[in-house]
């Protein structure tokens, strides 16, 4: 029986081996020494003798000092796991606090991109106001500018002569006396309170004369001249001349755009006329129609078959530009 106890011994010191063929892995960790231990295990072994083999003693005292030394070196890997563990947890600890502040971070500039997206509305209708305020402004100062020319003329294509330039004021008495008569015979007051070219100084490379405008003392009779001249041709010594009423440059450029509507519309008969401050004024199938806009005229020409392809708008507006 003693034999049959020693003889399993060994087996038990095998499955032990086996057992400690296993630790080569510590929460997925590789422990190197693991074989180093091994071989020492057996190297230090006590051998069976060849009378009676080990005794039991032997044998337990030595498993115990292998398992103090196991223990040892797997306290001093714990111990370097645990440090490694904490390390990783002060990590995480500091990721997690910049994470939050990141967070914070995107929090506030989200409310600062709220803060200046309702700022940037605001402002974006404060500047509506006022491009409205100075829209109204602007015709305000226009019409004003307008109604303070009502007394005057602007005669167009009257010669650059210094007998003429000199004496302006005699210049429109004969006009007057040539084309409108009737007005002197009537005992209407033609006095002028000035006349002058403009604008004042003379540009060489332009080859038409400057306007003249005139400022009558009577509005009655500056208006009955003007009746005159849209009724007929003006002349100058049998020099044709032109005779409109004077208006602030932006009226006057509005009215322009107008010219090659006006000219094609008086060739088929529509007696157009130009109302202030730049409205066209149409007669058609019996009835009058007015525009503000040559968009408006156009949606109207596309409509009438009987003008519709008449009127090239688009080449006139890149003429203009």
């Amino acid at each position: 029986m003693e034999n049959s106890t020693e003889a399993q011994k060994p087996q038990n010191t095998k499955k032990n081996k086996k057992k400690g063929a296993t630790l080569d892995t510590f929460y997925g960790a590789k422990i190197q020494n693991t074989e180093h231990i091994e071989d020492n295990i057996k190297e230090n072994a006590p051998k069976p003798s060849k009378g009676n083999g080990n005794s039991p003693q032997t044998y337990e005292e030595f498993e115990s000092e292998m398992t103090k030394k196991m223990e040892a070196f797997w306290e001093e890997k714990l111990e370097i796991m645990q440090k490694k563990f904490m390390h990783l947890q002060n990590q995480f600890d500091q990721t997690v606090k910049e994470n939050q502040a990141l967070k914070a971070r995107i929090r506030q500039l989200e409310d600062n991109d709220r803060v200046k997206e309702q700022e940037s509305i605001k402002q974006s209708q404060n500047t509506k106001k006022l491009e409205e305020n100075i829209k109204y402004l602007t015709d305000k100062v226009i019409d004003l500018e307008n109604r303070g020319r009502r007394d005057n003329l602007r005669i167009i294509g009257l010669p650059e002569k210094p007998e003429i330039n000199t004496k302006l004021d005699m210049v429109i008495q004969d006009i007057i006396k040539e084309n409108c008569p009737e007005i002197l015979e009537q005992g209407g007051n033609t006095a002028t309170d000035r006349a002058h070219r403009t604008p004042s100084t003379l540009n060489p490379q332009k080859t038409t004369p400057r306007n003249v405008i005139a400022k009558f003392q009577s509005y009655q009779t500056k208006e009955k001249i003007l009746q005159e001249a849209r009724k007929r041709q003006f002349r100058y010594k049998g020099m044709p001349i032109r005779v409109t009423q004077d208006l602030a440059s932006s009226t006057l450029n509005d009215r322009k755009a107008w010219n090659m509507i006006f000219r094609k519309a008086r060739e088929l008969g529509l007696q157009p006329r130009i109302s202030y401050p730049a409205k066209l004024t149409i007669y058609f199938q019996g009835k009058v129609w007015a525009f503000n806009k040559i968009e408006d005229f156009q949606l109207f020409a596309k409509k009438r078959p009987e003008l519709c392809g008449k009127f090239d708008t688009e080449n006139q507006r890149a003429r203009n530009t």
